[in-house]
């Protein structure tokens, strides 16, 4: 996996400027609270695809994904399918949430993250 430097630019962009619903999230997730490490904004380059997911443990290779306005677009939902597919072939596993979903039902989300996390902890 070989990283340029216009996607490490814009990993610590994104760091930088970071959503609301996203921070919401990385509250949960920072510090191990879930019995993980997770890391924020983590550039990924898989084939032709160069992109950051918005959260990322290795240890068990999560990667969580929170979708904006823009992935009910047709086109961005077969880009984030073809991904999901790419990362699924290299082992990873990858949770998607709406922001509607962290910010209206967020004990859904933790359910299936600790859900999701005790599963790949015991496989």
């Amino acid at each position: 996996m070989s990283l340029n430097t216009k996607l490490v630019d814009t990993a610590k962009y994104l760091r930088q400027h970071t959503t609301p619903t996203e921070k919401v999230l990385w509250a949960l997730l920072r510090a191990n609270q879930f019995g993980v490490k997770f890391r924020r904004q983590e550039p990924f380059v898989f084939g032709e695809y160069n992109f950051v997911a918005d959260f990322y443990s290795p240890n068990i290779k999560l990667i969580i994904e929170v979708d904006g306005g823009i992935h009910l677009d047709k086109e961005v939902k077969q880009i984030d399918k073809e991904r999901e597919e790419n990362f699924t072939d290299a082992g990873y596993h990858e949770l998607r949430f709406t922001n509607k979903e962290i910010k209206n039902n967020i004990k859904m989300v933790i359910g299936k993250i600790e859900e999701t996390i005790n599963k790949l902890n015991n496989s």
